[in-house]
């Protein structure tokens, strides 16, 4: 879209997304934040004109980060490595997840008052299902 994925690398120690890598890269992050920036300080604009606006620009932003997150170059080295990163991660947070539930079950059971938190129950059931699928469709190739 706008930017170039060369002007990007892969954050392998910061956590997820990208790194500026030339000056290109942070002439882009400063440039989208300026705008947002200098919208936001207007005071003409509605309240509704600016919840649309930052919708829609980052939306764009979000799209042109995946965009050049599928295009950058990756040797079989950082594949792997990446791969294995990512697998320590997700186990992680399931674990956490998973613990947050069991306390919430038990917490809710001594007060007597059943309650769960929804997107801790979705965040799993959903990389389940992301899980489920990617190997199915992995295993067609």
């Amino acid at each position: 879209m706008l930017a170039k994925s060369n002007w990007f690398q892969k954050r392998k120690y910061g956590g997820w997304g990208l790194s500026p890598k030339t000056w290109q890269g942070w002439v882009y992050i400063s440039a989208f934040i300026s705008v947002l920036i200098l919208f936001n300080s207007l005071t003409f604009w509605s309240n509704q004109a600016r919840i649309i606006f930052l919708i829609v620009w980052m939306a764009v932003l979000g799209f042109d980060v995946i965009k050049i997150m599928i295009t950058l170059k990756k040797d079989e080295l950082e594949t792997r490595n990446e791969a294995i990163a990512e697998r320590n991660a997700s186990w992680i947070m399931v674990f956490v997840l998973t613990a947050g539930i069991l306390y919430e079950i038990i917490l809710s059971g001594l007060n007597e008052d059943f309650r769960v938190n929804i997107f801790l129950i979705m965040a799993l059931v959903l990389g389940l299902v992301t899980k489920t699928l990617t190997y199915l469709f992995l295993e067609k190739k």
